[in-house]
């Protein structure tokens, strides 16, 4: 498990939950392993309140399962979720990037451009933590510019399942390909052209149903 230091501020249990959902959205902690408070509570070095409290959000959104007096686990990926999750995106995103066309100014295509930069510079080197890291960036900056960013975190609790398959595609299948969809999405927001963005966007929010099969064959022990 990756750790990291608390945040300024930062209560027991927003840490503990931060923590426990970075690693399982970034597959350290895999789908059907078992965990234990007592070892988390000496890995983060918080008491077992917070982290029994962590654990309870986690399982609210399905990310862990708990069955009092056996055992913690993380759940097993749902697909039902992952779809949920990506019409959820698929219809919010592809609303608001006509906006982004209108609304975005010449300072907002530098920093897609920097972004675009570090997504290839990160895919080289290997970092795909990284990658996700300036891939959900890519994207938040569509709700930052149209000045909706609440919309983008709401829907972040649906959207963890979603990123597990992300981050299992990431390394399942090792191409460029999901930055060169963002390229093609950054051209038509330069262009102003908010058909072509949203057609284009609609296909790449899509992709990882053309990767399900690659993956599910891949890592059969982490699905349900």
């Amino acid at each position: 498990m990756k750790l990291s230091q608390p945040l300024p501020r930062e209560t027991g249990k927003n840490y503990a939950l931060r923590v426990l959902k970075e690693n399982i959205v970034g597959l350290e902690l895999p789908p059907g392993s078992q965990i234990s408070e007592n070892e988390l509570s000496a890995a983060l070095s918080v008491s077992r309140t917070p982290i029994r409290e962590a654990l309870s959000e986690l399982e609210k959104v399905k990310l862990v399962e708990i069955i009092p007096q056996k055992k913690t686990s993380i759940a097993l990926i749902d697909y039902d979720l992952v779809e949920e999750a990506s019409f959820l995106r698929a219809t919010l995103e592809t609303a608001v990037i006509g906006q982004v066309c209108e609304m975005r100014t010449e300072q907002d295509l530098m920093r897609f451009e920097q972004n675009l930069a570090m997504q290839h510079i990160a895919f080289r080197a290997n970092e795909l933590e990284e990658v996700m890291k300036k891939d959900n960036e890519f994207h938040r900056f569509f709700f930052e510019i149209t000045r909706k960013p609440e919309i983008w975190q709401l829907m972040q609790n649906l959207q963890v399942h979603f990123d597990r398959v992300r981050n299992l595609s990431l390394t399942t299948i090792a191409d460029e390909v999901i930055i060169t969809e963002h390229e093609a999405i950054f051209d038509s927001i330069k262009k102003r052209d908010a058909a072509h963005a949203k057609a284009q966007l609609s296909a790449h929010l899509a992709r990882y149903r053309v990767d399900a099969t690659i993956i599910q064959k891949s890592y059969p022990q982490y699905f349900k």
